[in-house]
């Protein structure tokens, strides 16, 4: 369907006058690579390729729109009824033009910037959204929600999230507590300043080791974290990790003492609704380790 000023034409020969234009109503947005996405009427058929977007709409109020998602949407348990079409990198485009979206939202990453193309393409909007920070759950609420015709959902939520966050929100500590938060262990990529981690570490009271490092995750050696005279190890679960046991990391106190603190992983998975719960259970964390 064509989208901007529908004309109503007259015939040849035909007598009276002409009607007056009639707008066709539009909904648009811009996306996190700065692209236009267009939509005719709100979308009632979206397929959510990010597991923050698919927490989100569910939250919302949306998740009857959702109508496809990826493997890690793991959350709500609703989320899990709806067709699973893979992976959110480089998705298989075949199956997610199988389910017929009216608009597909996908991460913002150059591994995706092909596939959004080729959905435009064959007339499928779709959108690139970055979901990186705590700052980006309000604004993609608003977003979402005006795409799926709810706005008003996208306002309340995101208002909610904004007074939660607030209030969950605390001073440090004094002195506040260095805490090691890794993404991975072999080789060690500790999280920066730039993921969401980051920000629920400093908004629970305490300091992110590798706050001084503005990516979202670095790779680091481990002279670099023992260097770091780290108090605690955030540890997403229950158990102790496997590098604990492992001769070079001995060299890091905190993980030869365990002083690590252990939180579920759900609310701490990705920035969301939940994020305001994270601060809180990290916060009460920290409170029950003994001040030194």
């Amino acid at each position: 369907m064509a989208l901007g000023w529908l004309a109503l034409l007259p015939m040849a020969g035909a007598c009276g006058p002409v009607p007056d234009a009639v707008p066709v109503a539009v909904i648009t947005a811009v996306d996190d690579l700065g692209d236009t996405v267009r939509l005719g009427t709100p979308a009632t058929r979206i397929v959510s390729l990010i597991p923050a977007t698919t927490e989100l709409l569910f939250a919302m109020g949306l998740g009857d729109l959702v109508v496809g998602r990826t493997t890690w949407c793991d959350f709500p348990a609703a989320a899990r009824a709806v067709p699973d079409l893979g992976d959110g990198l480089q998705p298989n485009l075949e199956a997610v033009v199988s389910v017929r979206p009216d608009l597909v939202v996908l991460y913002n990453s150059t591994q995706n910037v092909a596939a959004a193309e080729r959905l435009r393409a064959q007339g499928i909007p779709a959108v690139l959204l970055n979901t990186d920070r705590l700052a980006d759950v309000p604004r993609l609420a608003r977003l979402l929600a005006r795409l799926g015709g709810r706005a008003e959902a996208g306002d309340s939520l995101a208002s909610s999230y904004d007074r939660q966050l607030a209030a969950s929100s605390r001073a440090p500590r004094s002195p506040p507590p260095v805490i090691l938060v890794l993404a991975w262990d072999q080789p060690p990529i500790a999280i920066g300043a730039g993921s969401f981690l980051s920000e629920l570490v400093s908004r629970a009271g305490a300091v992110n080791a590798f706050a001084d490092l503005s990516a979202a995750s670095v790779p680091v050696s481990l002279e670099a974290v023992a260097a770091r005279d780290i108090d605690l190890v955030l540890v997403l679960g229950t158990a102790v990790p496997g590098y604990a046991s492992r001769a070079e990391w001995q060299s890091v106190a905190a993980v030869r003492d365990h002083r690590f603190l252990f939180v579920p992983e759900g609310p701490f998975s990705r920035p969301g609704p939940r994020s305001p719960e994270a601060i809180r259970l990290l916060g009460a964390a920290i409170d029950a380790v003994p001040a030194s």
